[in-house]
């Protein structure tokens, strides 16, 4: 088992004579919640493409919790904008129909029917306690017909996490979603950070690790302890995008108030360093998210030593 749950080490990707990706490098700890912004066409899609392991990079490797990722695995799992659910099966039947591929095959579906039926419900089972993680337990009986676009999306989410992967990307899963929906939905994440403190204070791995693009600056601060920005906006920006900007996010809970206000200072830094074509730096300038942990780790421990308590005010190491 790795220290990261996602690393990426030099990672470059062309498409013929045009360079999308230069350089990027990113290392993710288990139970992170990261985001990723930037301007439209500067590779972020590219970036999960090649995480996912459908579209190899040109250069540079992928490890998923210590395994090279060269093609789709179960390490990395995915929930699209567009709801990935089949339209004739219900709500826990999508969700186990994953484990359903993995454990089980054609001949013991048929020909050793009692052994399958005995997995079918154990699968169901697990769909069922999934589905209840994310809100969904009076649902299980739906069609995809008969929800909405936010009770979908939290079925594709529980699809994604069932097979357990080290890491699930978001591909601006909540885009098309109303604002109601989409806070619910923010407000489910912010719950698996908080699962994911309490796994790592028990000593236990979290269950929840992810990487999600989004092209809205205050839900990427609101719901995740980390900010990622990528442009061609820096000195070497003729070579491709990468990332130019790498910060720790406040950390909000689920029971907090809905203050943007506490983060101005960090989105408008993400709007100058990310989306200024004007604005012209150091790729490196605004990449300091491991030196900025570092420093809140021994401020926290100051705080610990001081009062007999430590408060969480940013990602936990």
């Amino acid at each position: 088992m790795s220290e990261y749950a996602l690393e990426i080490d030099g990672l470059h990707h062309r498409y013929g004579e045009t360079k999308v990706l230069d350089n990027v490098n990113l290392r993710i700890l288990p139970g992170q919640i990261v985001a990723i912004v930037g301007p439209s066409g500067c590779g972020k899609s590219t970036l999960l493409k090649a995480i996912l392991g459908t579209h190899p990079p040109t250069e540079g490797k992928i490890f998923a919790d210590g395994i090279p990722v060269t093609g789709p695995t179960r390490n990395v799992g995915i929930v699209y904008q567009n709801y990935s659910l089949y339209d004739f099966l219900t709500a826990e039947k999508n969700v186990a129909f994953g484990l359903k591929l993995d454990e089980t095959s054609l001949f013991g579906r048929t020909v050793l029917f009692p052994k399958y039926l005995k997995k079918k419900r154990e699968h169901l089972r697990k769909a069922r306690e999934f589905l209840d993680q994310v809100g969904l337990e009076h649902a299980c009986g739906k069609y995809p017909g008969e929800m909405s676009g936010g009770m979908k999306q939290r079925v594709a989410v529980a699809q994604a996490f069932i097979m357990k992967p080290k890491i699930v990307l978001l591909d601006e899963p909540f885009g098309a979603l109303d604002e109601a929906m989409r806070e619910e939905l923010q407000m489910m994440l912010l719950k698996f950070y908080q699962e994911n403190l309490i796994a790592k204070r028990e000593g236990r791995r979290p269950n929840y690790t992810i990487l999600m693009v989004t092209h809205e600056l205050n839900e990427a601060i609101y719901v995740a302890d980390r900010v990622i920005g990528m442009s061609r906006f820096h000195t070497e920006g003729d070579q491709g995008a990468t990332i130019v900007y790498d910060r720790p996010s406040p950390v909000f809970r689920p029971e907090d108030p809905r203050d943007f206000s506490k983060f101005i200072e960090q989105r408008e830094e993400l709007r100058r360093a990310v989306f200024d074509e004007d604005y012209i730096k150091d790729r490196n300038k605004y990449v300091t998210f491991w030196n900025d942990l570092s420093k809140l780790a021994e401020d926290q421990s100051m705080l610990k030593a001081n009062t007999g308590s430590a408060g969480v005010v940013g990602p936990s190491p």
